[in-house]
């Protein structure tokens, strides 16, 4: 049979034996405990890290995928089908965005089929660049060419100018030698003179005459010899002038119209015809005038072949 007195000095001892057991128990729960919460925050930081660099990539998908579309633009390629995948890539970019990255596996396999995708382009692009290349070594060449010809053309155009100064010279030359050589050769009509005609037939060779007395003028001249002169019938004209300058003709009875050698359509009084045999023929023309002659000073002139070959006046008072 146990002493009490021993029974009471051992029951300390197995209070501190339960004390240190319960002890051992919880230290043991707080370093499971422990190292389940760092198993737990390094698989967080894992996962962050995956879900940070699968939205890094698919960003990079998209900066790069914008950049071949920019560039296969430039270079003159289709872009539908770039700009088809970059339709869908922005799609998959939001649906990765609301799911927090719940699947990641799946969008890093959609982002190596991008960038193999991606890596087909870099090809197209490179045969792009060189049809590029070869055609602007043919624009360049072509250019070269255009300008060959176009200098060419301006050469000819400007030995063809020249070719038409030289006609025109010529031309000019020819007719000032052929006018030299025409007036040369016009006729010339020598002592003009002018008398005047009464109603009755009679003559009067005077400076100035009453008009009451004057019915018709005659105007006697004698043509020059000249061997530049064809011999050959001779048209000649007479013109008399009123003292305001006025063309007296009248197509009832003797007038009509003549050019001039400068081309200008002319009235005239008179004409004759005259037999040109290398001068000296004497000739006398009969103006009627149907009116009674105004007082002034009349003006006569003589023309053939449109040159003017003699002048004089007279002065009805």
């Amino acid at each position: 049979m146990s002493n009490p007195s021993e029974n009471q000095n051992s029951a300390p001892w197995i209070l501190v034996g339960l004390l240190a057991l319960v002890a051992s128990i919880f230290g043991y729960l707080f370093f499971q405990q422990k190292g389940d919460l760092a198993l737990q925050e390094t698989e967080i930081v894992a996962k962050a890290k995956e879900i940070a660099f699968t939205k890094t990539k698919l960003d990079s998908v998209s900066r790069v995928l914008d950049e071949k579309i920019a560039e296969i633009s430039r270079l003159g390629g289709n872009i539908t089908e770039l700009e088809a995948v970059k339709t869908k890539l922005e799609a998959d970019l939001a649906q990765f965005r609301r799911s927090g990255g719940a699947d990641n596996k799946k969008y890093l396999a959609k982002i190596r089929s991008y960038e193999k995708f991606l890596e087909e382009k870099d090809t197209e692009i490179a045969s792009l660049k060189a049809e590029n290349e070869r055609l602007m070594a043919f624009s360049d060449s072509l250019s070269t060419e255009i300008g060959v010809i176009r200098e060419d053309r301006e050469n000819l155009a400007r030995r063809q100018q020249e070719l038409t100064d030289t006609v025109n010279i010529f031309n000019e030359e020819n007719r000032m030698l052929t006018e030299k050589v025409n007036l040369a050769a016009a006729l010339k009509a020598e002592n003009v003179n002018v008398t005047a005609i009464n109603s009755k037939g009679k003559e009067k060779d005077r400076d100035s005459y009453k008009a009451k007395r004057v019915d018709k003028i005659k105007v006697a001249f004698k043509l020059a010899e000249n061997p530049l002169t064809r011999q050959e019938q001779k048209e000649i004209y007479l013109r008399v002038l009123d003292p305001e300058g006025a063309i007296l003709s009248d197509q009832a009875i003797s007038g009509g119209d003549f050019t001039t050698v400068a081309g200008e359509n002319s009235k005239y009084s008179a004409r004759e015809v005259v037999s040109y045999t290398g001068g000296n023929e004497k000739v006398e023309m009969v103006y009627d005038y149907s009116n009674q002659f105004r007082p002034g000073k009349y003006n006569i002139e003589l023309f053939a072949e449109g040159y003017k070959i003699g002048n004089t006046n007279f002065v009805i008072r």
